[in-house]
């Protein structure tokens, strides 16, 4: 390549370089819209919140709550969009975003054997723990203020 052509580019070379840039340009425009997570409804999530945490007013409804608070906490984290099949490995996807995602596993789980192995008896200890580790993480997920 002399300086000639290096100044005075021909048609062709100017419109590789052309679509090449904006391959380049919607290629990074579509990995920063796919991993920001969509602004989030706090008013929408607040309801359902409170919804849940209404159901530990009387002992038969503590499964529920518990239920209810991570099938909430798995809505936030698809909307959010992190990746995976099932709600543990969405978890794992957010477990840099979530500040305590230790305790969120224990919800999650407790949660799992309450569907799964039809448990009936809960501690209170338990429901206040678990409501607690979902209600920290839809803070740092954005869901509640």
């Amino acid at each position: 390549m002399n300086l000639h052509s290096f100044l005075h580019p021909n048609i062709t070379e100017v419109a590789i370089a052309a679509g090449v840039a904006l391959v380049v340009i919607v290629l990074l425009a579509s990995w920063l819209t796919r991993r920001r997570p969509r602004k989030l409804n706090s008013e929408y999530y607040k309801k359902k919140w409170q919804e849940a945490q209404s159901l530990c007013s009387h002992e038969s409804t503590w499964p529920l709550a518990v239920i209810n608070a991570d099938k909430l906490l798995d809505d936030v984290l698809k909307k959010c969009k992190f990746k995976g099949k099932t709600m543990g490995e969405r978890l794992g996807a957010a477990q840099h975003v979530i500040k305590n995602n230790d305790t969120v596993w224990f919800g999650h789980k407790l949660s799992k054997k309450l569907v799964h192995e039809n448990m009936k008896k809960l501690k209170k200890k338990d429901v206040l723990e678990a409501l607690l580790c979902f209600r920290e993480a839809l803070k740092d997920l954005g869901a509640l203020k």
